[in-house]
């Protein structure tokens, strides 16, 4: 197609009443009216750029990143100097993790328009998720001072400055943002989720009147609830603080489809496959790599605090929470399901297993900013992928960091995650997903003795000594006084634990749910006699 024909395409787009009704469905989430208008036009005219794009975008709002990826690429090919299109792209990248190929994008788009806000804040993101925080950060520094009435650009710088460790500059930031837009409810959660920032009467006071704005939406709401639960359980006030904790999370899950049984079946299929035959008989296959350190559980189960003390080693280099176990898991499963793998992996060849474990190797590399020989993959969802882990990569340490679960599950209930954790948000939920990863874990102990080290978070408070020694023990690795004085590393953390990492070992997190036991009876149904029994468990 010709530049002309295509910028046509472009323009008439603009003006086609059938596509500017396809656009308005799309954007009001109408998207049954929008598909079959849509389909109709590019069954008409296959070639038309602007309706392929559109395509694209009701793709990507039912979750088919790949699907919109396709078009956009078809549309980018017929179009080659379709900003918008390529902008559409460097988003899809960027929503798959494949966070590289996005910047790779961005810079296209902004070779074109320098002056995209849009573009250069999805860049700055970006470049955090592959740890290039100083350019991010640069970016950040440009974007607010050229648009400081801009309160989510705010937001996400303060966002940074919290994972590099620049607290007091990250708060500042979050205040900013505040200053220009009192009802974003994000910015109150952000400065909760610091762990660290306790609010004064003023702050209370500023949350409730956003809370009580008319035309709130639901995720200003919601987020102001979670942080006024923090509030309030600062004042040592469980009753008003669990209020405003069950409010966040019944208004957050309205949002969620989550179906407790899809895990249970997950969990149930994993433990039929992995007998004690099949994987014998895949003894010496995988790849030979011994670069990977996999630190997984629940979230909030002091994973953070673990990846902190082995990243103080010097032979081991913290990453961050990486996607890339999860994205090979859901490819290569492609047509069953989350539960797809599984039945995958029974057919795969020694060289297949053995180009997994290479992939993921790859794949993880632009994460790695240093020559040590070890790294970390602190994702703790993985729990349910330790079998996969294990075939593929069988000389990689896999490392089970554990909490008591009531703390830990309350813990989560308190939490609001910018992504995934739907299980978190009603207590029976999470008490039945704690339940599954302990019995997943335990089938992995008895199929696989010795493979997992587990690391009881209380044990590690009480006896960090020897609890250290013991874990760099199963790493193979030599004692180094700096994994006790773990507080003292200024490395980027991205997770909600960031702060509390850089203070001493402390009992703080420990007994949480106790003054809120009232109103713990779903999850403690939930949990069995887990919370009874453990760590014994």
């Amino acid at each position: 197609m010709t530049d002309e024909l295509a910028q046509n395409y472009i323009e008439r787009g603009i003006r086609n009443p059938q596509l500017i009704e396809a656009a308005l469905a799309i954007n009001e989430d109408r998207l049954h009216e929008a598909e079959p208008i849509l389909r109709a036009h590019l069954k008409r005219d296959p070639l038309d750029v602007a309706a392929i794009r559109l395509m694209a975008q009701l793709a990507a709002r039912v979750g088919r990143y790949k699907d919109s990826e396709t078009l956009l690429r078809r549309a980018l090919e017929l179009a080659p100097d379709f900003t918008v299109a390529r902008s559409n792209l460097a988003g899809i990248l960027y929503r798959q993790n494949r966070f590289p190929e996005a910047v790779e994008t961005l810079d296209q788009v902004l070779h074109v328009e320098s002056g995209n806000i849009a573009s250069r804040n999805l860049k700055a993101a970006a470049l955090g998720r592959i740890g290039d925080y100083d350019e991010a950060l640069e970016l950040y520094d440009e974007l607010t001072q050229r648009f400081p009435d801009n309160a989510k650009l705010w937001m996400s710088q303060g966002h940074l400055l919290k994972t590099v460790g620049r607290q007091d500059d990250s708060i500042a930031a979050y205040r900013r943002a505040l200053d220009v837009e009192p009802t974003l409810g994000e910015v109150y959660w952000s400065l909760a989720n610091l762990k660290t920032v306790k609010f004064d009467e003023a702050d209370l006071h500023a949350m409730q009147a956003a809370l009580a704005t008319p035309g709130l939406s639901d995720e200003d709401h919601f987020h102001l609830d979670f942080a006024l639960g923090k509030a309030f359980d600062d004042r040592q006030d469980p009753e008003r603080a669990f209020d405003h904790y069950a409010a966040a999370n019944s208004l957050r899950r309205t949002s969620l489809d989550y179906d407790p049984a899809i895990v249970t079946n997950h969990v149930d299929k994993i433990i039929a496959r992995f007998t004690p035959e099949f994987i014998a008989e895949r003894v010496g296959q995988g790849a030979d790599a011994p670069d990977a350190i996999f630190i997984l559980g629940m979230p909030r189960a002091g994973s953070t605090l673990v990846e902190q003390i082995l990243a103080s080693h010097s032979a081991v280099e913290g990453t961050m929470e990486l996607p890339d176990m999860p994205a090979i898991a859901m490819r290569e499963g492609r047509g069953g399901g989350p539960s797809g793998w599984i039945d995958a992996i029974a057919d795969m060849s020694p060289s297949k297993l053995a180009g997994l474990g290479a992939e993921y190797i790859g794949s993880t590399r632009v994460q790695r900013k240093s020559e040590k020989p070890l790294f970390i993959d602190k994702l703790p969802n993985n729990w349910i992928y330790t079998g996969l882990i294990h075939l593929i990569l069988p000389n990689a340490k896999i490392i089970d960091a554990r909490r008591h679960p009531l703390d830990c599950c309350f813990s989560n209930f308190r939490q609001h995650f910018a992504k995934g954790q739907a299980f978190s948000y009603n207590l029976a939920h999470m008490g039945r997903y704690y339940a599954d990863y302990v019995r997943l874990m335990a089938h992995i102990d008895a199929v696989l003795p010795g493979r997992v080290h587990r690391v009881i978070h209380e044990e590690l408070v009480e006896n960090p000594d020897t609890q250290v020694r013991a874990l760099l023990a199963y790493l193979q690795l030599p004692f180094e006084d700096a994994c006790l004085k773990f507080h003292e590393n200024s490395r980027a953390v991205r997770t909600a634990s960031s702060e509390q990492v850089r203070r001493p070992l402390n009992r703080d997190g420990m007994d949480q749910w106790k003054p809120y036991e009232a109103w713990l009876d779903p999850l403690k149904t939930a949990l069995g006699d887990l919370w009874i029994r453990y760590p014994d468990m």
